[in-house]
This record gives C-alpha cells, sequence and structure tokens, in this order.
C-alpha cells in the first residue's frame, strides 16, 4: 500500500500566546470542551487533596453501574452505622443526614452528592457497590487510570481529609469532560440548584434538612450558562471547584483547588471571572464533528468501494480572539487503499492541525461504517483485473 495524504487550507492562528489570566488560587486550570485547548494553567499537574471534588469519581463509578443496566435511578440502596448521622465523622462534615437501617433511592443518592455534597451519601454508594468503602477505592483507581488520570489516588469516596486522596486539576478537567460526554442523560442533574430531602428519620435531620438544600456551588446562580459540577471545601486544603459554563455555543472547564476567599460565594465569583477571560479573550474553529465525512478513503476487498472516514469527538482549534483567523494547515493522514474488513469506530487514520509546521491539535480518524470483505471469486476477479491493468 501507498501512503495518502488529504491536506486541505483553513484560516484560523498567528500566534498561540493566550492571554494571562492571575488568580490567589493556588492551582487553576482552563480548557476549551471541544478542543481540548489549555487556556490557563496554574500549577495544573501539582498533586493536591481534592476535598468533595473527589465525589465526581464516586458518581462516575456509581454512572459507569446505571450506564450498564445494573444499577437503576428507582433502585434503593441501604445506609450503615458508618453513614448514619450520629456517627462523630459526619459532624462537622456535608452530609444528607441518613440514618442506619433506612433506604435512599439512587436518584436522591446522585442528588444528594451533587447539591449536599453528602460524604454520607458516597459511603452508602461505595459499600452497596463494593462491599466497603475501601474496596471502592479500588473501583476509583481504576476507572481513573482508564479514562488517562494516572496520577490521581484515592483513600476514600467522600474527601474527608486522607493522605492517599491527591488530584491534580488537569486530571479534575479530564474527569468532568468525561462526564459531561459520556454521561449526557445523566450530567443535567449537576445543574440543580436546590434539593430537598423528604425522607428524614429522625426530628434532628429534619430540622437540620430545613436550611440544607441549596447547592454549595454558587457559580450555578451568578453565570448565566454554569451548569456543573462540583466544589470542596477542607480547613487544610482550602476551597476548590470544578466547573463548566456554555456561552454562544461554547463550552469551557475549569477547575480551581487552594482558594482561600471567604466561602463559596467568593469561590464562585473568582471561577466566574476565570470562565469569563476564557470567552472573552478566545474564540474557537470546529472543522468536524461525529459523523461528518472527513475523507471517503478506497478500499481493497471491500464491498463497499470507499470508508467514511469521520472523527469520534468535535476537532477543533482554540485561538486568541486578538490574532484573528489565519494559516492553519489541516491535514487528514492514512493508508490508502484499506483492507477489508473494516468495522465502524476502527482507527484508520489521524487529522492534524498545524501552525507554522508545529502541531496544535490532533485526532483518530475512525471508521464511520461497517465495509465488509468481498467473497472469494470477487477477489480472485479483482486479482485479474489489477493483472490486465483493469484496476
Amino acid at each position: 500500500m501507498r501512503k495518502f495524504y488529504f491536506a486541505f487550507i483553513l484560516s484560523i492562528i498567528t500566534s498561540g500566546a493566550f492571554a494571562e489570566f492571575t488568580t490567589t488560587a493556588k492551582s487553576a486550570f482552563l480548557i476549551d470542551y471541544d478542543s481540548g485547548t489549555e487556556i490557563v494553567a496554574k500549577n495544573a499537574d501539582v498533586l493536591m487533596p481534592p476535598s468533595s471534588m473527589i465525589k465526581l469519581m464516586t458518581l462516575t463509578v456509581l454512572f459507569d453501574e446505571i450506564r450498564a443496566g445494573r444499577v437503576k435511578l428507582d433502585d434503593r440502596f441501604p445506609v450503615s452505622d458508618n453513614a448514619d448521622y450520629q456517627n462523630p465523622l459526619w459532624y462537622p462534615a456535608s452530609k444528607i443526614c441518613l440514618s442506619a437501617g433506612q433506604t435512599v433511592s439512587v436518584r436522591d443518592l446522585i442528588l444528594g452528592l451533587i447539591v449536599l455534597s453528602g460524604g454520607d451519601a458516597s459511603v452508602v454508594v461505595a459499600e452497596k457497590l463494593a462491599g466497603s468503602e475501601n474496596a471502592f477505592t479500588k473501583m476509583m483507581h481504576d476507572k481513573a487510570v482508564s479514562i488517562g488520570m494516572e496520577k490521581s489516588s484515592f483513600g476514600n469516596a467522600s474527601g474527608l481529609p486522607n493522605p492517599n486522596n491527591l488530584m491534580t486539576s488537569r486530571e479534575l478537567a479530564i474527569l468532568a469532560t468525561h462526564i459531561i460526554s459520556d454521561y449526557p442523560d445523566l450530567y443535567p442533574m449537576f445543574a440543580t440548584k436546590r434539593f430537598e430531602f423528604d425522607e428524614y428519620q429522625s426530628d434532628w435531620c429534619r430540622d437540620w434538612g430545613k436550611t440544607h438544600t441549596v447547592n454549595y456551588n454558587k457559580l450555578l446562580f451568578i453565570m448565566p450558562g454554569a451548569d456543573g459540577l462540583k466544589t470542596g471545601h477542607t480547613d487544610d486544603g482550602g476551597y476548590g471547584i470544578v466547573a463548566s459554563a456554555t456561552s454562544g455555543g461554547r463550552r469551557l472547564i475549569g477547575v480551581m483547588n487552594g482558594f482561600r476567599g471567604r466561602g463559596h460565594d467568593a469561590l464562585a465569583a473568582e471561577m466566574k471571572k476565570m470562565l469569563n477571560h476564557g470567552f472573552s479573550t478566545t474564540m474557537n474553529k470546529v472543522f468536524y464533528r461525529p459523523g461528518d465525512e472527513v475523507a471517503k478513503i478506497p478500499t481493497w476487498y471491500g464491498r463497499d468501494e470507499f470508508v467514511v472516514a469521520t472523527v469520534v469527538k468535535p476537532f477543533a482549534v482554540t485561538v486568541p480572539k486578538s490574532d484573528g483567523l489565519s494559516d492553519i494547515r489541516v491535514v487528514a493522514m492514512y493508508e490508502s487503499p484499506l483492507a477489508a474488513p473494516i468495522y465502524s469506530g476502527d482507527k484508520i487514520g489521524k487529522l492534524i492541525a498545524t501552525k507554522n509546521g508545529q502541531e496544535i491539535a490532533t485526532a483518530d480518524l475512525v471508521a464511520r461504517d461497517t465495509v465488509k470483505r468481498v467473497q472469494l471469486f470477487r477477489r480472485v476477479w479483482r486479482n485479474i483485473m489489477v493483472l490486465i491493468g483493469r484496476i
């Protein structure tokens, strides 16, 4: 086979420098959702305690069980003594306020984790899915590795102080991207502003619950387009937030950790500043979306003459607004012809965007459809046509 290059020139970028953003947060990271381009990166690869932001991984493991059909939103999980509100562990910590012996619906556990940051809910989930919270951390680790979070480690499911609870802002952004893209039916729950749990089993919890209904993620209340994800706080680690917002059909994902402002309102204001910085100083060019035809690649021994190459997720480039749109070269690279059979989703090439000879974005090309192999007689006949110069 011969290497075939499919190239075309598009106008995009003249400079890769983004306007600087300053924050007092110890770590900050901002990316464009479609392109994955870093817009802000401050100590993005430094491992830090994630506090309650770790619950995003707890939820992700649960979401996998729901997607696989092993768990339903109406299923009810039992509450053990470990998750009981009278356990001293939960006295100063965020919780739903559960009582040992009761059962809780999966839907309420999810909303309790998202809105109330319920550490007790995380224990209920962990014990039901893995038998114990310690065993559940292995599930968290395995999931993290599978989506490219190589540095993160987990000591519990709640984010309470533990030396093994360590994550980077970059990997929290990877996790947020995964949640948004892989669980589109569940992700809207992260925009819930208020959750009123109505199954309290004690008078103390009923009184407590009257004043604990509002999402700790105050960004949802002050920024149009904000729709998730999770905050966290410990006295030692300060405040943290993983956030997402859309504007003009575009989504940004931001992470901050180690913020020492005065409460969740100050944290939300700081995140709003960073997101607005990203929206106001950068722009996107989306070249292809999943299913779009990038190239028609000839096949060899295929029942179809061509296979359509497409992308798994949007192929986009993020650029500074100040640069305008110029000087991008996008090249699709693949072998031609491709030997059948070729199955939908098979990697069949690569899409590369360059600026001044430097790669700025890449993506795998995949087969949009399956192309089966022709029967033996047709393969022999095709070989004969090649020999006599007809193909």
